[in-house]
């Protein structure tokens, strides 16, 4: 059987992931070999400056040399790095693109929303044909951009929108205090539903029968509903999480003090300070839509970059 060994690499506002794979594009299989994240928060300051930090893109080339080993030793037939939200935003992403390419020896695609879009309902969905009413909502919540898109799985091109609402974004926006105030809590709510107006009139939410939420946040808040002593992916994959949960754990994070979120056994170090804007976000995804309950995806645009590079 025909098989591609792919690397890709997701670089956002927060984080940046790298997948290497075996592909079987015929019977639609993606077997991993090395998946990994480091949270670099290359996008830090990027809402107000406009520009990427140095000591956030000298944390980001770190995580590259060492990513750049590992694609190295597995000798992948092609690799493609993407990058999404803070680096489409900075005026000086020619500067990073130099020094990523120094590093890697290919060049990162600054996609633009929508294509961030699509690559993320790919991954998302590519798994998702049978077992689960179509079509779905899938929503992507970055650090610095949520997308959308509604479809059918297979579904090649389909609605979809890229909002700036991130959890990295809204916090450096709105949530200051240790925990957030009241006052930081309502705005940061009003400019997520300002957001979700220019969602509901451009994409046929309505439509959809299955929310499927992607990203840190969203599979972070599937850890704690499902009380979790560690992260575990197997578990958080596919896992359902009621609206009813989403809104008691947006609220018990939005009320509790940075040490507080950091002692929770599922929380990353580098989601700490941003976990309750990505939570509120989610929450109120799902009271604008009506939507009862959230199918959480650990497969997000990492392996819709993947699956790109194969026919």
């Amino acid at each position: 059987m025909p098989v591609s060994r792919v690397a890709a690499i997701d670089c956002g506002t927060n984080s940046i992931r790298m997948l290497i794979a075996d592909i079987y594009p015929e019977r639609s299989i993606l077997t991993d070999l090395v998946r990994l994240m480091r949270i670099v928060r290359l996008g830090e300051g990027v809402d107000h400056t406009g520009r990427l930090a140095d000591a956030a893109i000298d944390r980001t080339i770190v995580a590259l040399r060492e990513y750049a080993e590992l694609i190295e030793e597995h000798s992948p037939a092609v690799v493609r790095m993407v990058a999404t939200s803070a680096t489409r935003d900075a005026e000086n992403s020619a500067e990073f693109t130099r020094r990523v390419k120094e590093v890697l020896s290919v060049e990162p695609e600054v996609v633009t929303g929508d294509e961030e879009a699509t690559l993320s309902f790919t991954g998302a969905t590519r798994e998702l044909a049978e077992g689960h009413e179509q079509p779905f909502l899938v929503t992507d919540i970055g650090g610095g951009s949520t997308e959308f898109v509604v479809g059918a799985a297979g579904t090649t091109i389909a609605p979809h929108i890229s909002v700036n609402i991130g959890c990295v974004r809204l916090t450096e926006r709105h949530l200051h205090s240790d925990p957030p105030t009241a006052a930081e809590i309502a705005a940061a709510t009003a400019d997520i539903d300002g957001a979700l107006d220019r969602v509901a009139a451009s994409v046929p939410v309505t439509d959809a029968k299955t929310l499927v939420g992607l990203a840190g946040s969203v599979t972070t808040i599937a850890g704690i509903a499902l009380g979790l002593q560690h992260y575990d992916s197997a578990r958080i994959h596919h896992s359902r999480i009621a609206r009813a949960q989403v809104h008691e754990i947006a609220g018990q994070l939005l009320a509790q003090t940075r040490a507080e979120r950091a002692a929770i056994p599922v929380m990353h170090p580098g989601r700490v300070d941003v976990i309750g804007a990505g939570a509120l976000i989610l929450d109120r995804i799902m009271a604008r839509f009506d939507f009862a309950e959230v199918l959480v995806s650990e497969h997000d645009i990492l392996d819709g970059i993947a699956w790109s590079l194969v026919p």
